[in-house]
């Protein structure tokens, strides 16, 4: 079989290339989509082949050809690769997007000379953050997707957008320095950052130190995810960016946050000793969130509490420790991250016709725009899930497992999930219908809908039915993640063929062979 390993590096070097190259082409901004497009299609390609090749095995590159764990490895393997796929067609049809509304409005609304490098470089950190298979080089991803982010959220300089900035940034820097304290103490312990050597070597220091680590890192990924009570930082900071750029925030930066937790619970920390407390999270992440969707009375920061309260949904099936419950979860997170992002799209296009995101403001839009009003409604019950879109499977996916669970924290998140997902129908009913049927207090003067802003938009509510048309062999392939996830030994045994170290040609680089433990049997 031809080796395809070349793939693994491109989600990460494609995007910085292209962002150096647009740097260089500042003073020609009509090359600079070019260049951005073309990068991204090509991240595309690459990662659904990788979608498909991973199936038969995890792919490892080590970085300059130094052997794990002496060096940084990059690993593709079926989850890394399925969020790499979904994260590269939403980068895709945000950044065709936001060229359209580029256009449309003479370019006068972005910088477009600042906005290509910077969101190709935000496109690199989302993809080393996937595929990274070190700690610390998942801590550079989440440093990267911090500095681009920041220039993303404050674009136009605005006060609210800079206050917005602000807050965003102060909240991420308090999580990376805990991520950077975690993975100092990791070390201290175990003597590595590697993902794979770690799972080798944490169940042989002590369970109290391993738990410790285990906290430390979770409330690092926590608040990168927004889970609750630390998600009190997004519904202020994500409604005043720009559409795109409030799309692909939504859509993607908590879900590196929820593939972190992911890829530590169920690798590092396998026994599930905070399954509970990470049960209670879910439970109050859903609750709280939607609670707060159905009292918003403005669209923006409505989808933004929903965003927090869906959350829950994928804590609840990490925390079940199950291969049903992560298999629900990823496939929730693949959803997730198509339909909300179409839905902050669409609501670009309602503040575009309508003149404003207050729902007490917009009215009769289903008149002025009734293809806006279908746009909507599809990724909105999508969200709520209603049968059969994939909103539905992904959760009815969690009440299963929940109920296979069996335990009466379970059957309470079972129960929360149930809620949540009617209040979640209830708040976005409630927007279509002061948006699209109330007639307004004030008739605004109506805005323009452009083709080129819809096609993208279109696209991404396209593939989110995709995920329903295909939701057998899409769940197949969660469920086969899963089981890798269970296993663990198909992870570790790519990463450190011989238990001790990489292929790469710095096997001699230290003489601590002795030190690192085989741990096959662990693995």
């Amino acid at each position: 079989m031809t080796d395809l390993s070349w793939l693994v590096p491109l989600p990460v070097v494609l995007p910085l290339f292209a962002a150096g190259l647009t740097l260089a082409l500042y003073r020609k901004p009509r090359l600079q989509p070019i260049v951005s497009v073309t990068a991204l299609s090509l991240v595309l390609i690459a990662s659904v082949t990788l979608l498909v090749v991973v199936d038969d095995g995890p792919l490892v590159v080590d970085v300059g050809d130094w052997a794990a764990p002496v060096g940084i490895n990059l690993v593709a393997d079926r989850l890394s690769a399925l969020m790499l796929t979904i994260s590269s067609a939403v980068t895709l049809c945000v950044l065709l997007y936001s060229l359209a509304q580029g256009r449309d409005d003479d370019e006068e609304s972005a910088p477009i000379s600042i906005y290509h490098p910077t969101f190709l470089v935000l496109a690199a950190g989302v993809g080393n953050a996937f595929l990274s298979g070190d700690l610390f080089n998942i801590y550079v991803g989440f440093e990267i997707l911090l500095a681009a982010s920041f220039v993303l959220i404050t674009l136009g300089g605005t006060r609210d957008r800079i206050r917005a900035g602000t807050i965003y940034v102060v909240v991420a820097l308090l999580s990376s320095v805990l991520f950077l304290v975690a993975i100092a103490a990791v070390y201290a312990a175990t003597g590595t950052v590697n993902l794979a050597q770690l799972a080798i070597r944490l169940p042989e220091i002590d369970p109290g130190v391993r738990l410790v680590l285990q906290v430390l890192l979770l409330l690092a990924f926590a608040v990168k995810a927004a889970v609750f009570p630390l998600s009190a930082w997004l519904p202020d900071s994500y409604p005043t960016a720009p559409a795109p750029v409030t799309a692909v925030f939504a859509g993607l930066l908590t879900k590196v946050g929820v593939y972190a937790i992911i890829r530590t619970q169920t690798l590092l920390f396998p026994e599930g000793r905070l399954d509970d407390v990470l049960m209670w999270l879910a439970l109050a992440t859903m609750v709280v969130g939607i609670l707060g969707a159905v009292a918003q009375d403005d669209i923006k920061r409505l989808l933004s509490f929903t965003l927090v309260s869906h959350i829950g949904y994928m804590i609840f099936g990490i925390a079940l420790s199950s291969e049903a419950g992560w298999t629900a979860a990823i496939y929730y997170v693949a959803h997730h991250i198509t339909v909300q992002t179409a839905l902050f799209l669409v609501v670009g296009l309602v503040e575009r016709v309508g003149g404003s995101t207050s729902l007490t403001r917009l009215g009769g839009l289903a008149k002025l725009a009734p293809l806006l009003a279908i746009l909507f409604f599809v990724p909105a019950m999508n969200l709520a899930g209603i049968p059969p879109l994939s909103g539905f499977l992904g959760k009815l996916g969690l009440l299963q497992a929940g109920v296979a669970a069996g335990t009466p924290l379970a059957y309470l998140l079972v129960a929360g999930s149930v809620i949540t997902s009617l209040l979640t129908l209830y708040a976005l009913i409630k927007a279509w219908n002061k948006a699209f049927w109330q007639t307004p207090e004030e008739r605004p003067r109506p805005g323009r809908l452009p083709l080129g802003m819809v096609g993208p938009t279109a696209a991404l509510i396209t593939v989110g039915l995709v995920l329903t048309f295909a939701g057998g062999p899409l769940y197949a392939y969660t469920a086969r993640a899963a089981q890798t996830l269970r296993e663990r030994t198909p992870y570790v045994e790519a990463v450190l063929p011989d238990g001790q170290r990489g292929e790469g040609e710095s096997a001699d680089a230290t003489g601590d062979d002795e030190a690192a433990p085989t741990g096959g049997d662990d693995s």
